[in-house]
């Protein structure tokens, strides 16, 4: 039986509602990625001595503040925690969705939901963090493509042509330079909390940031110097 703090008070569980989702349909044909994630919530459900009553699998978007309207297989998951009074497992955040007013929206569900890969322990307020800055990641991300792709056109670069990439580079380093601070602002946070959860090391903050799903400035995965990089562009701009 895990006891967990949720909502202000500390609660003992020992069944729960595994949710699985993919976004699309040859996805749901294939099993690509439900099976992993039925793994994952199987491990984390062992660990901490609960047993899955029932795992719903769903196939739809994530997207959009109102996604719960187009998910019926979640609202049943809900339904049903809610019956037998137990927590939702995923086994990442994005499976329930990645967008954070959405996360927001579920929490005033009032049903507990545990995150594998974030540990028994995250409570509602970490979930929105999290939520939080993976949605501004992606944010940046969009927008920084976007920004190239306008900068090419306005300068009457043939896009595809990489004759003209050091022009393009010249072009789009001042909005690489404000990239990079929104990106260290945002990503700042999470690697201070991790340091102050006991996460010592530059290996482990990387780590702990590729556990939580969040990519590089480039949407790559993290490596230790990578680490380093971000904590001293915070520290030599005020952001940390």
């Amino acid at each position: 039986m895990r006891q967990a703090k949720y909502f202000g008070k500390f609660e003992e569980y020992s069944e729960a509602i595994g949710y699985v989702r993919v976004s699309t349909s040859k996805q749901g044909r294939s099993g690509l990625g439900l099976e992993a994630q039925r793994e994952a919530i199987s491990q984390f459900a062992e660990r901490e001595c609960i047993t899955i009553i029932e795992c719903f699998e769903e196939v739809e978007t994530g997207k959009g503040w109102d996604a719960l309207d187009r998910r019926p297989v979640l609202r049943e998951a809900l339904a049903k925690a809610k019956q037998r009074q137990c927590p939702i497992i995923v086994s990442k955040l994005d499976r329930l969705s990645r967008d954070v007013h959405f996360i927001s929206g579920l929490m005033a569900q009032r049903v507990p939901f545990m995150v594998a890969e974030l540990g028994a322990d995250t409570d509602p307020f970490l979930l929105h963090l999290f939520a939080a800055l993976a949605e501004k990641e992606r944010a940046l991300i969009s927008q920084r493509t976007k920004d190239a792709l306008a900068r090419k056109i306005a300068a009457g670069v043939p896009l595809g042509n990489r004759t003209n990439l050091a022009e393009a580079q010249r072009l789009g380093a001042a909005a690489n330079i404000r990239a990079a601070r929104q990106f260290s602002a945002t990503v700042a946070p999470v690697i201070e909390q991790l340091r102050r959860s006991g996460t010592g090391t530059l290996s482990g903050i990387a780590s702990g940031l590729e556990r939580l799903g969040i990519r590089t400035a480039r949407g790559g995965t993290w490596t230790p110097m990578q680490v380093k990089r971000v904590m001293a562009y915070a520290e030599q701009n005020d952001l940390a």
